[in-house]
């Protein structure tokens, strides 16, 4: 039996030297996002049009009556709502709207880092193209043949949808016996932390991983780095205790990367 061919990844290359592999979120999981996205909006304007109908009661007539103008400006409004909710919502919600939450996929670059106003106002002013000539028949295909299932708005934006997968921290969660913190110094709560996001806690894992192989230089520089990234919070205190040993270091960074689960 001829074997599958492999899920579609993005390859990180991270500052710290660690390599990432992020899957891609097919096109199974994008339309699923994208009808519970489009389901909120249809409720909001539900609502919307109830709210007016107790001010006008005939709708579709005062519409009519209006100028040309005036219709054409109401129709352009509508789309910049629509196109606000979705990239506003990846803005502010690192690359996620509702929808891409419960489907637990997010938009990042291409090279894996977080979307940033350009690059989501691009992808999501390009829906109207996808979405010909009805129910996103362009983007499906664009998808279907590109080999990252990107959409053509994604192509133009350079971004890609990449899944968050649950990762298994049992390895992780025991250290050896020397990674507790001497009783004389108590490590800070790492759980008091702001919750990290899924690169974050993956950066974590895969550097907790490689950390007993790696020179004891670099893998104290590297830890350094990390407590630095994900510790913004600490006091001066609270960092020089966590970095008094590796062994400390890296109990500090298990801990953060297992409050995020």
């Amino acid at each position: 039996m001829t074997p599958s061919a492999p899920a579609p990844h993005v390859d990180v290359a991270t500052p710290e030297r660690v390599a990432l592999s992020l899957p891609v979120a097919g096109i199974g999981y994008r339309c699923l996002a994208w009808l519970v996205d489009a389901s909120l909006l249809f409720f909001f304007w539900v609502a919307l049009y109830f709210v007016i109908t107790l001010l006008v009661s005939d709708v579709l007539g005062a519409f009519q009556a209006l100028s040309g103008l005036t219709q054409t400006l109401l129709a352009v409004g509508l789309f910049a709502t629509q196109w606000l909710y979705w990239t506003l919502a990846e803005v502010f919600f690192h690359g996620q709207t509702p929808g891409k939450r419960v489907m637990r996929i997010r938009v990042v670059r291409e090279d894996g880092s977080p979307v940033g106003f350009f690059e989501s106002a691009v992808r999501n002013l390009c829906r109207a193209v996808d979405f010909l000539p009805v129910l996103y028949a362009t983007g499906c295909i664009t998808m279907l043949l590109d080999s990252k299932h990107r959409r053509l708005g994604d192509l133009l934006a350079g971004t890609v949808l990449v899944r968050e997968e649950a990762i298994d921290l049992d390895k992780y969660t025991q250290g050896p016996a020397t990674d507790a913190a001497p009783a004389s110094t108590p490590a800070p709560d790492a759980s008091m932390q702001r919750p990290l996001d899924a690169a974050d806690v993956e950066l974590v894992l895969a550097f907790l991983a490689r950390a007993p192989g790696l020179e004891p230089e670099v893998r104290r520089r590297l830890g350094t780095r990390l407590v630095d990234r994900v510790g913004a919070s600490l006091t001066d205190e609270e960092r020089a205790r966590v970095l008094q040993s590796a062994e400390g270091t890296e109990a500090f960074l298990r801990t953060r990367a297992k409050a995020a689960h």
